[in-house]
């Protein structure tokens, strides 16, 4: 059942959160330790991507005495959002972008990187093809994402946005 609130998503934290349990589940507590933050903050954050289920409960463990849900994003899950609300679009893209603009200071300038701008026309078939790839390019990003800091693994930043423009520029 589609979920018509994209502004669930317009909170850089929250995509933060999606980011690092896309590679590992994970508590609250643990979230916050890897992430900089308040445990209730990212508890709070947590719940409502979760009542948006784009998190699932991927296990319960027992912590000094008390009980703790680890969580897992599932990548599909943003296929379910839709909106018909151009607002909701753009929180979604100002969240995205500033995402962007917070991970380019840590990029590594010595590292192989690609960057992509570009406003263009292209073949329809040309076009579908693309978005096919880059469709794909992204489902295997997010499989072999690892949890944090694990050994032999690099921290990366992964940003695409594809999609067709209206016919006449506004």
């Amino acid at each position: 059942m589609p979920h018509d609130n994209l502004r669930v998503l317009a909170h850089p934290l929250r995509l933060r959160i999606l980011s690092l349990l896309t590679g590992a589940a994970l508590s609250a507590a643990e979230a916050a330790r890897e992430l900089g933050d308040t445990q209730a903050n990212v508890s709070y954050h947590l719940r409502r991507l979760h009542e948006a289920g784009l998190v699932e409960v991927a296990e319960e463990v027992s912590i000094r005495g008390g009980r703790a849900k680890r969580y897992r994003h599932l990548p599909d899950s943003g296929r379910r959002l839709t909106t018909r609300d151009p607002g909701e679009e753009k929180l979604l893209t100002k969240a995205i972008a500033g995402e962007l603009l917070r991970r380019a200071v840590e990029r590594a300038p010595e590292r192989p990187a690609s960057l992509t701008d570009a406003e263009l026309w292209v073949d329809p078939e040309v076009w579908a093809e693309l978005l096919s790839e880059a469709t794909k390019l992204s489902e295997r990003l997010h499989a072999a994402a690892q949890p944090p800091r694990t050994p032999g693994s690099v921290r990366v930043s992964a940003s695409l946005a594809l999609f067709e423009l209206t016919q006449e520029p506004e």
